[in-house]
Formats: structure tokens, sequence, C-alpha cells
């Protein structure tokens, strides 16, 4: 593949414009196919290839809120919100009038969530159009002109990209449709959870051979394959009841190439896609390219922090919504590097050196505690900050958003250890991790610390509810939220996508 794959940053045809514009409907049984032909392109490699990189542009979402009310991009509202809100990890307190949202948020919180929550929405449909668009491009792919070999190829990156939607379907709600042909005129059935575990699996196995071998920025090549395939088999006990220990550790191990960066912040600069060594599969964003969807680092600051951050104040609008739980800051080490990627205490103007005033007349100063979740003050909770951020920022960030890193691989490695009792191995792979942190070694874990550690590796990238989960601490009482039932352990279908598919059942107990 060229240059375009690596790092993506353009849609160049017309046609994959218009793909991408059809295929927003989240109504899967719609027939499209009938409306795309080959005639005029695909019939060269190269065009074959800008039409694959059409998939690869989907992993940064869409918004559709002038039809649907949802915002679709993994960077932020709302399906980093999902995974983030509902963990012990990240919170998005009332303030006044600010994000209340019809009480949104509020349901994330105090696990309260229904099948008619945006946010829950919001995941459904970024990940079921992205299978949508690569069966799309699939199809497209298969009427060209390239040998069955040469489409055999090309269609192994589709089909690992497709399985990333669905592991991640098969998280978030469980038992899904299966949905592999862009010329189906079948309503879609619902398949089981246990089903798309081996669908994905199956995907994954299948396609490895024909990846990209080595290291690709931005590729689905083995390694991304083999990642995916550790994250399935971790949390194969919570999916289909049986684990897949020893198959996540042989995963594992056919990750090659990969080394922690020896700053644990390069993974999440700027220009991190030239600070490589650690990334496994990131999404690129470039303001310069028009991308859109990277905004994270808006919804986080305070609306005054542009004054700590340009010395005009000109730097983009800020929302002062997600931040950290009270409680998470206190269980990092005061000496832990990883503390840095939580914002807390005096913000000091650029320009003059003095504490920075909200609005109220009281200085902006983010604090641990949040005092009332439902009245929270405007600088109540320390705020996410692991991103690099720049004076000439633009509010579509040029940060790539990492989605796969080798810390992840080392940390599930411990954990596969650990559950198989090999408490010293994992212990010993946990203490690579914490001593780039500037922490000490440790030489025994249990579940609270591994969890832990889990919490301070990869905070605010995604991973928290899922771990929570494997845990059993995510039905656990706690800051401002009873004991959940375990039937929510996954998300409703929503109500909207049932109205569509009568095929479909709620999921148990919504």
């Amino acid at each position: 593949m060229n240059a375009f794959l690596n790092k993506i940053t353009r849609t160049k045809s017309s046609l994959l414009i218009f793909l991408v514009l059809l295929s927003s409907c989240t109504n899967l049984d719609e027939v499209l196919f009938d409306k795309i032909t080959m005639d005029d392109y695909g019939k060269t490699s190269s065009e074959v290839q800008t039409i694959v990189g059409g998939a690869y542009a989907t992993l940064r979402g869409f918004n559709d809120t002038n039809t649907g009310g949802t915002l679709s991009y993994p960077t932020g509202e709302f399906v980093f919100f999902l995974n983030e809100c509902t963990s012990d990890e990240a919170c998005i307190p009332t303030r006044g009038t600010d994000w209340y949202d019809g009480g949104r948020y509020q349901q994330l919180q105090y696990h309260t969530w229904d099948e008619n929550n945006a946010t829950v929405l919001s995941a459904w449909k970024y990940n079921f159009q992205g299978v949508a668009n690569i069966n799309t491009i699939i199809y497209m792919v298969n009427k060209s002109s390239l040998t069955q070999d040469d489409k055999n190829v090309v269609n192994a990156e589709l089909r690992g990209l497709r399985a990333y939607y669905y592991y991640n379907l098969l998280d978030l709600y469980g038992g899904v449709p299966i949905v592999t042909s862009f010329e189906t005129t079948d309503v879609p059935k619902q398949a089981s959870r246990d089903s798309v575990f081996r669908f994905v699996e199956k995907e994954l196995i299948e396609i490895t051979d024909l990846l990209p071998s080595g290291i690709a920025y931005s590729r689905f090549t083995q390694n991304v394959a083999y990642t995916l395939l550790a994250r399935l088999y971790l949390n194969a006990e919570v999916f289909t009841g049986t684990p897949r220990w020893k198959d996540c550790l042989t995963a594992c191990e056919k990750v090659k190439g990969f080394t922690l960066n020896s700053n644990y912040f390069d993974n999440f600069a700027t220009d991190n896609d030239q600070k490589a060594e650690e990334i496994i599969f990131a999404i690129p964003y470039d303001h310069k390219q028009n991308t859109q969807g990277n905004y994270l680092a808006s919804m986080t600051y305070h609306y005054n922090q542009k004054y700590a951050f340009s010395i005009d104040g000109t730097y983009p609008w800020c929302g002062n919504g997600i931040c950290a739980k009270p409680a998470v800051y206190g269980t990092f080490d005061a000496t832990d590097t990883r503390r840095k990627s939580l914002l807390v205490g005096d913000q000091l103007s650029k320009a003059t050196g003095e504490v920075i005033m909200m609005d109220n007349g009281s200085p902006l100063s983010y604090t641990v505690d949040i005092g009332d979740y439902t009245k929270a003050l405007q600088n109540e909770g320390a705020r996410l900050h692991k991103y690099q951020w720049r004076a000439d920022d633009k509010w579509e960030r040029d940060n790539d958003l990492v989605l796969m890193r080798y810390a992840e691989v080392i940390m599930m490695k411990a954990e596969a250890n650990y559950r198989q009792g090999f408490t010293t191995t994992a212990a010993n792979l946990v203490n690579q991790l914490r001593k780039r942190a500037g922490l000490g070694d440790i030489s025994t874990l249990d579940n609270a610390s591994l969890e832990t550690e889990w919490l301070h590796e990869f905070i605010f990238e995604g991973l928290r509810r899922n771990t929570n989960i494997r845990f059993g601490t995510f039905y656990n009482s706690g800051w401002n939220k009873s004991v959940t039932p375990a039937y929510r352990g996954v998300f409703p279908i929503p109500q909207s996508v049932l109205d569509l598919n009568k095929n479909l059942i709620q999921n148990t107990g919504y």
C-alpha cells in the first residue's frame, strides 16, 4: 500500500466521499449496492488503495447532529464518554446549567442509562457505520480488476478493521447482528454474544498471514491483529464464560518490533506519529487536512484555561466538562510521572504569571474533590491533561488518537500470568512500566493492585470500563453510585434501532 495509508489525511475520490455520505444511514437493511459502480474507478491498484483508505478514515467517526442528535467521534462525545464515565475513572459533573443535557451524563454516573440515552446510541452508530462502510468497500474491491490473490490481501486489512468494530460491539452490547455482505437484502438478525466472539476470533485468525508484517503506522497489520486477539482472549471469560489466559499470552508473544518509549508522554505528543516506537495502532489527525472529531481536550478544560495556554487568550474554546472522579488522583504516587496526566491546582496566566480568575471572581484552581456532583463548582475535578497541547492548537487538534500501544501488550501478559498463578512473573512485567514512570519495583500483586496498575498506565485511554468489568469492581457501590446489577455489564440496544429492526431483542434487564 502507498503512503496514503501510512498517514491517512484526506479522501481522494469523489466516489469515496459519496460512499461515506451514503452509508451515514444506520438502517442496515437499506439496499445501496445498486447505486455503486466500478466502471469509471477502481480499475488500478492505486485506485483500489485509495478506496481502501476510506475504511481507515471512517475510524474518525462522524457528526449526525442534524439528523440523529449524536456525535459519534471516538475521541470525545459520546463514544469515549460511554467507556470512561461509566467506570471509576471519569465523570461529567453538572455545573449549573452546563452538562446536564437531559440527564444523559448523570445516567452514566449513576449506572441508570436506558435505551434512549444518546451516548448509548452514538457508540452503536459509530461501530455499525464502520461495519457498513467496510462492507461497501469490500464489495467495491471484489468488483475491481485485481487478481483474486490481490483482492484477498486488500480485504484482509478491511476484515481486520471490521473485526475491530465488532470487538467494540461485543464488548459494549453483547449479542448484535453480524453483517458481512453489502449485497444482503435481508433485515439482519441478532447473533449471540458467544457467536460474535467466535466471529471476531475467526476473522482475525484467518487474515493474519495476509496482513502486512512488521510495523506500518496506522495500518491494520499482523501486530494489530495479534493485539486485538489478545484483548479478545483477555476478556474471554466475561464474553463467553470461559477464560482464555494461555491464548492471550500466545497472541501477545506474537506482537513484534515494538518497545516502550523512554518518555511516557511521547505517546501523546502533537507529533506522536513521529515518536511511534510504542504505538501499535492509532487514528491519524491533522487539522490542515480537515480531519474532524479530535477535540477531547476542549471538553475538559475550564473556559478560561485559554489564558494559561496563550498570551492573548486565543486558544480554542474549552467546554469545562469531563474530569477525573475524586478518588483517582490520590491513587498515584507523588513521584509517578503518569500523575501528570491529571491537571490540578492554580492555573497561571501566560501573559501575567498570575492566577487566572473565573468569571465569578474566584481563582481558577482545579481541585481533586467534587463537592456536589449535580451542582459542581466550575473548577472542581482534576482535568484530562494527557495529550500534549500547544498555544497554536486548533479546535481539531493534531495528536493522533492512540488505540493500542505496546504497554498494553505488557499489561495483558502480566494479567494473563497473574490469573494463572504466576504472580512473580506478572509483577516483573508490571515493573517495566513502573520503572518508566519513575517508581520502584513491586514483588507481588493482588487483584486490587493489578487493577490500579491498569488505571495508572492507561488513564483516559478508553480501557477503564472494560477493566472494571473484568475485575468485577464495575458492579460495586462507589462514588455517587449504588450497587450495579449484573445485566448492566452490557448496554441496551438503542430504542431507535429496535424500532427499525424487529428482529432484534432487547438485552436482558432493560
